[in-house]
This record gives structure tokens, sequence and C-alpha cells, in this order.
């Protein structure tokens, strides 16, 4: 059997519903994923929390082009949020130059409060190339790190998986004592995120729904009966150990998290009514217990405000700045929350949405669908500040849309993958995030030092410099590629060629002997696109891999 056809008729082993703090959550974790964290101090305790406003946040009404204001007031004059008055937007910092100044939705008070503290950081205009607005495919764009390109819009696996899967390449099938935590944690939705499928199989997902998950064990028991004894020294034997070891896995971290979260707790009180804020608080809590999950996903719906976004006339009231306040009140709490658990400096959070609004409102009191919008980010450890300037609106696309992306959104999280938590440049070529120029998103004191990046795929010359341990030649290739190796140790390996949806193309059995290895893939039968070629270490598991680009038609 294969593994991922294990995976596709054994829904209880990727589905299993269980119920944290109130919240469905998935742990993600490539069933051999987990590696031993032995890098510089405190990286490897560092954490990535991601909030996805879910609907197209209105960034236009989110952050307000003070230098600009009559040019927005006249393109919303029944939404915009007043100069003047009680509902006034916020002067974020009046240190900003002249054509910076923006003002925050009198909804974000809680925000400026982080700002002022030097915990926040807002980044303007940002978008990809030749951005969709549609909803779905927005999203998957955003996860999966793809554009509105050809060679970059249907990629079927998720950053966050491509990455984590990169430096915590498989070693055991199932928790270790040194990594007993999933790598990732989606937090408050059902539905499996695209950004956490990996390249090679898709993750395992639990579905955690309820504060005591003792009814998880249960379920578990459907994936299958006693566990094999004798397990044969074969293909077929390699199966059965990987479905087993599924099994393994998943029963183990439901116990970890179970008592993570019992041996964590909070000290700031979060709002019941609050979705997002209970989301944030039991990552808060599970942090405090000693999870060591490296990124969560947590989200907020409703920012798809087509009608309605403003309450009758009062346009700070409403949907939108309903949704704000939930927003920054959550954000708020849960730095506080850190703070007084003394872990503030292990946390970094970031907003992002799968697109903006139209800068014009409609005739429903509303936005549609756009374009750029601002992300934020939040943390101790964050540069707080302003990056880029206010959008031009005097510069839309005939159909009323803001244009002028001055960050590529790729460019944050390849920053945050690599100053936040330590992934170096092979990590970032796999998860296709290479040649992003980074952005001073973090205190320089904070920033990682290239000495203490987390590779798989780079040994270091005399110089410290990485250095690829796998490489080809030609790529992009037409008919062959010659697949070069460097390595230090003899050992039988699995030279394989994925998909980029990970489906496996070919795969052959190699011997790898100390020094220079030199290996051939035959292409001529591929077609056009963009494939991996994946090393695996037959012993450990562990795995170099490395973008192929595949030109036959060229």
């Amino acid at each position: 059997m294969k593994r991922r056809n294990f995976l596709k008729i054994l829904p209880a082993a990727g589905i299993t519903p269980i119920v944290v703090n109130g919240f469905p959550m998935k742990p993600f974790a490539n069933s051999r994923m987990a590696r031993i964290l032995n890098a510089c101090d405190g990286i490897d305790e560092r954490v990535l929390v991601l909030i996805q406003l879910k609907g197209g946040n209105d960034g236009l009404n989110t952050i307000i082009p003070i230098p600009q204001y009559d040019l927005y007031a006249n393109l919303r004059p029944g939404i915009r949020v007043p100069d003047t008055g009680a509902g006034a937007y916020i002067n974020l910092d009046n240190t900003l130059p002249g054509a910076d100044q923006l003002g925050l939705h009198p909804s974000l008070l809680p925000i400026k409060d982080l700002y002022d503290q030097g915990k926040a950081s807002i980044v303007q205009a940002v978008g990809y190339q030749g951005m969709n607005q549609s909803h779905f495919k927005g999203t998957d764009l955003w996860l999966s790190g793809g554009d509105g390109t050809p060679d970059n819009y249907n990629i079927g696996s998720g950053w966050m998986g491509r990455a984590l899967q990169e430096i915590y390449p498989d070693v055991a099938g199932a928790p270790t004592t040194d990594m007993p935590d999933p790598l990732g944690i989606q937090v408050g939705d059902s539905n499996p995120s695209l950004g956490f499928h990996t390249e090679t199989e898709h993750q395992n997902v639990i579905n955690l729904s309820g504060q005591d998950p003792a009814g998880f064990y249960s379920l578990i028991q459907t994936i299958g009966g006693a566990p094999l004894l004798n397990i044969p020294d074969s293909d077929h034997g390699d199966e059965v150990a990987y479905i087993m070891n599924v099994e393994q896995s998943v029963n183990l971290y439901a116990q970890r998290i179970t008592s993570v979260f019992n041996a964590g707790s909070n000290v700031v009180t979060y709002p019941g009514d609050n979705a997002l804020a209970n989301q944030l608080k039991t990552i808060a809590r599970l942090i405090k217990g000693g999870c060591k999950t490296k990124i969560y996903l947590c989200s907020l719906g409703g920012f798809d405000t087509h009608s309605a976004q403003v309450a009758g006339t009062d346009p700070t009231e409403g949907t939108h700045s309903d949704l704000l306040a939930s927003l920054s009140n959550a954000v708020k709490l849960f730095l506080d929350d850190l703070e007084a658990m003394g872990i503030d400096e292990k946390v970094v959070a970031c907003t992002f949405s799968e697109f903006g609004r139209c800068a014009r409102e409609n005739g429903s009191t509303g936005t549609d669908h756009g374009t750029l919008a601002p992300m934020m980010l939040f943390g101790k450890n964050i540069e707080a500040g302003v990056q880029g300037t206010n959008v031009n609106l005097g510069n839309l696309t005939p159909d009323n849309q803001l244009q002028g992306m001055q960050f590529d959104y790729r460019q944050v999280f390849t920053t945050l993958l690599q100053d936040w938590l330590g992934a170096d440049n092979g990590v970032l070529e796999t998860t296709m995030f290479e040649g992003f120029v980074k952005m001073p998103l973090l205190d320089n004191a904070a920033v990682v030092d290239p000495s203490c990046y987390l590779n798989t795929t780079s040994v270091f010359d005399a110089g410290g410099k990485a250095v690829k341990r796998l490489a080809l030649y030609p790529n992009p290739a037409r008919v062959s590629t010659e697949v070069s190796y460097n390595s230090e140790i003899a050992f039988d390996a699995r030279l394989s060629l994925h998909s980029l949806g990970g489906s496996l193309v070919s795969a052959t059995s190699v011997r790898v002997q100390p020094g220079f290895n030199l290996f051939y893939l035959d292409i001529s039968s591929l077609a056009s696109g963009n494939y991996f070629v994946r090393l695996e270490d037959k012993r450990t598991g562990k795995a170099d891999v490395t973008k192929l680009v595949v030109a036959t038609g060229t």
C-alpha cells in the first residue's frame, strides 16, 4: 500500500475530532519530521504565530493615508473613517515623514498602544505579481507561496509545510524525546490548511475539539489493530512500518498536547465572546506548558464586507469596526499574557489576508474585492515602525483598484523564516522563497546569526559560507540532468523525483560514496514545469531536496 493511499483511505488518522480550550486544532507533522533541536541558544524555543484575516481585509479603512485624506473621502463618502470628532482615526506616529503619516481605524487603539511600546509594526502595500481576487485561489496562493505567474499558480503544497519539512527532516516516524511536539498547529478551523501540506506527502492532521481531548483515543483505535511484532525487511515492510508510525505519532501527539495544555496556564483574562482571543489564549497556554511547536496558524473570519461594512450613517461602527476591535483586543491580550508569563521573548505574530478591498466603496455601504493590503507584525522582538509609504490614491487602475505594490508578501515570510526561525538559504530555496529580499522586521539583537542557521541541505566551507550539498546541472534542463552530491560518509540512498504538488514521478536506489557523487536523471518524458529532486539516506530518513526546472519545450 502506498503511503499517500493509506492517508486517503484511513480518515481517522487525518481528521480526528478533539477540542482544546473550545477550539478545533490540528497538529501538523510529516510522520518522520521531528529533529533534535540543538541549534544556538534560544532559537529552538522561538515561535511564529500567523493570524489569517479571512475574507479580504479592507486595508484602506484599517490604515488611512492622512496626506491623501481628501482623495480617500471622495472615494468613500459613506464609509470613510472621519478625521475629526469622537470617531476620528488615530494618528499612529507623528514623527513619521509627512508623506508617510497614517491613521489607524479607531477600533485599533490597542494596536496603537502596542506600537508605542515598540511591539507593533506595519508593512504597507503588500501583494504579489498578478494578484488574484478570488477568495479560494487568493488564499491558496498566500498559503502555497505562489503568485499569478504560470510557474507559481498551481502549487499543491504549502510554504509552511515545505519549510518545516526541510528544517526538521524525517528521522523517526514519531515524536522524539527532544522534539515531542508537532512542528505546526492549526487552531480554530476544522478544515486542514494548505499551508501545512508538504512536498512528499500530506501531513498527519488531528482536529482537536475540546478542552479535555479524552475522546480522541477511541477514534485512534479505528486505524488498525495490535501492532505487528515482526516487520519484514522489504518495501512492503517499510510501508507497514510507516503506517504503524503514523498511528503511534498521532496517539503520542494527542497525549503530549493534553500534557502541555494541562501544564500551561494563562495570567490574563480573555473575553469568551472573542473567537480569535480564545485561539490565542490556547496558543499562549500551550507555549507556557512547554510545547515546542514552531508555527501556529489561527484565524478570524468575516472580512468579506461587500455590504453593511459600516452601521447606518456611522462609519466607525459596524462589521469592519467590530472585526478590527476583535483583532486588536485579542493581540493586545495575547502579548500582555506572554509578558506576564515571562515568555514574550519567544513569540512573533503576523497578520495576513488573501487580498485588500477596492479603493472605491460600492453602492451597499461596503467594498468589493481588491488587491494590495497592509500586514501587521507584533512581538517584543520586532522592529516597531512602518515599512513603506501610503498607497497612492491618485494612481488607481481603471476599475479603482490600488496599484504600486511595495512589498511581496514572500519578503515578509522569508524574513521571518530566516531571521526569526533560523532557516538557511537552502531551506528558502526549497520553500521557493529564494531571491526575495529580506526586510528589517526584527530588532537587530533578535536576528539569527548565519552561524546558527538550521539547515539540512548545506555544508559550510572554510569561510563559514553555506555550500549546497545537492546540486543539479543543467538546471533548467531538457533531456537529462546531473545530480551531484558531496558527502562525508558512505550510505545507501533513495533518489526520487517529485512533482511540485508532491506526487512521486520516479525513484531509484543509489549508493553514496564519501566525497563527490554524480548521478543522472532522465527527464525526457516529463512535461515542462517545476519539480523537486530528493536524495534520502535510507538509514536515518534525512533528505536533501532541491528544485529542478524542466524546459522541454524551449
